[in-house]
């Protein structure tokens, strides 16, 4: 595919936690389709430094930015140094997350607001930055990674559950007030998906997810780029006509 075919050739792109797993994949989808890249994380600028440069040897233009993304006013700044380097934004993929397990009366105050921040308010901060832009340019894409939780809640996540199924009802929202002006938003919500991650939250890890595996239609755990690919599709215009849904990429684990 030449760099006139590509469909996101021009387009920039936000993509939150892009240092690793689904994050950077979702990056380098983005990126082969032509997409200048906003690549952010909170605290390893190492590993986005080692992206960007990936994403370099593609031909395409990436900034680094190093944002705590439940901070309202950082977001507000990293989308104003994006459309002052690259004069627009097109889409902005929110990917961050934490998940801690905790009993429901183990959750401290402070704990519930570092998840709501995190995987909650931050979406709602980097839609609330670029929906301006978008709404401008008659034009944009905005996709909330979630989780299956938010449908099927599992146990010790209560703050986790509680921010995946918002996120669904406010990629709804936001495509109900925007669709006119060209936005779509949507979420996508994976499965068990191969990736690096703090075992210390996730107890007998190995051993469940092998079983749950063995459930799967498919018989496989989900790849990084699995969920890129769904993203990548939500981009373009192919998707013009999808917005406000869920799509789940589960391998069929979860037919909603």
């Amino acid at each position: 595919m030449t760099s006139e075919q590509k469909s996101l050739s021009g387009r920039v792109a936000i993509v939150t936690g892009s240092g690793r797993n689904i994050g950077r994949a979702i990056a380098h989808a983005l990126a082969g389709e032509g997409a200048n890249i906003v690549l952010n994380g909170h605290r390893d600028k190492a590993a986005l430094d080692a992206v960007a440069e990936e994403l370099r040897a593609l031909g395409v233009e990436v900034m680094v930015r190093l944002v705590d993304v439940g901070d309202a006013q950082a977001v507000a700044q990293m989308v104003d140094d994006v459309v002052g380097q690259f004069g627009r934004v097109d889409i902005a993929v929110s990917n961050v997350s934490v998940r801690l397990r905790q009993a429901f009366l183990d959750i401290s105050l402070d704990d519930w607001k570092r998840v709501l921040d995190t995987n909650l308010n931050a979406a709602f901060y980097m839609a609330r930055a670029v929906l301006p832009h978008m709404k401008q340019q008659g034009w944009g894409r905005i996709v909330h990674i979630s989780g299956n939780d938010g449908f099927r809640p599992i146990p010790f996540r209560a703050h986790n559950v509680t921010c995946k199924a918002a996120t669904f009802a406010l990629s709804k929202a936001i495509a109900l007030e925007f669709g006119e002006f060209g936005v779509t938003a949507n979420t996508v919500a994976p499965g068990l998906t191969e990736t690096v991650r703090d075992e210390a939250h996730y107890p007998n890890f190995r051993v469940e997810h092998e079983k749950r595996r063995q459930q799967i239609p498919v018989r496989r755990m989900g790849k990084p780029e699995d969920i890129a690919e769904s993203v990548r599709f939500l981009c373009s215009d192919r998707a013009g006509y999808i917005t406000g849904q869920i799509m789940h990429v589960n391998g069929g684990e979860h037919m909603f």
